[in-house]
């Protein structure tokens, strides 16, 4: 891959990674009530995600993702209902007046539980958008070079991209950090809950009515 190429990869990548979406208000959430070790969790989740994605992306499937409308309707629909479901667990749940110990699913005091179900929840939310299948899909073979070997080639890009999202996934979680503490209050608690239920149910809502394109 030329230097021209790599620059133009690293913008797109750039740009995909730090725009906030599902992913990072997730972490948000998560390191605003649990903090930002808890939430490094969700971080790491994502990027497996994506590495999952990269995957479908260049064996094929993505392909047949973006060609099949009844299949790519099939994952959206699946991916706006788990999103609208982590919305509505979120909406409900009861204030605490230790926020560190809670988890959205109501165990507490569960650090080992908490990370796991953070970690699961989190590769749900990046594997559940069939946008990111179709535009790896698209993505990768503009910056594929057919005479040389697949592999290092997808590593060297996946990796790059996985480490991106990293980055910024875990600035954005840094940033709710230094919110934990004013969240204490069980009203705030309260407010919080709220506020950031609506947002996923609203993710959720717009991946059910987008389009393909």
């Amino acid at each position: 891959m030329s230097l021209e190429s790599w620059l133009l990869y690293l913008s797109f990548v750039f740009i995909a990674t730090a725009t906030p979406g599902p992913a990072v208000f997730f972490i948000m959430t998560k390191s605003s009530l649990h903090g930002w070790k808890k939430a490094s969790f969700s971080a790491l989740g994502n990027i497996c995600g994506l590495f999952i994605l990269g995957l479908i992306a260049v064996t094929g499937l993505g392909a047949v993702l973006k060609a099949s409308e009844h299949l790519f309707n099939l994952v959206k629909y699946a991916g706006a209902a788990y999103l609208i479901y982590l919305g509505l667990v979120q909406f409900f749940q009861k204030p605490h007046p230790k926020t560190e110990s809670i988890d959205p699913l109501g165990n507490k005091g569960k650090t080992p539980e908490i990370s796991s179900k953070i970690f699961i929840q989190a590769l749900g939310v990046a594997i559940s958008n069939p946008k990111a299948i179709v535009f790896l899909t698209a993505l990768f073979p503009q910056f594929i070079m057919i005479d040389q070997a697949l592999i290092p080639q997808f590593i060297r890009l996946v990796m790059t991209l996985m480490a991106f999202s990293f980055s910024f996934l875990m600035f954005y979680a840094f940033l709710a950090h230094t919110a934990k503490n004013w969240l204490a209050a069980p009203a705030r608690q309260k407010w919080f809950s709220r506020a950031s239920g609506s947002a996923f149910i609203g993710f959720g809502v717009l991946m059910a009515t987008s389009s393909r394109q």
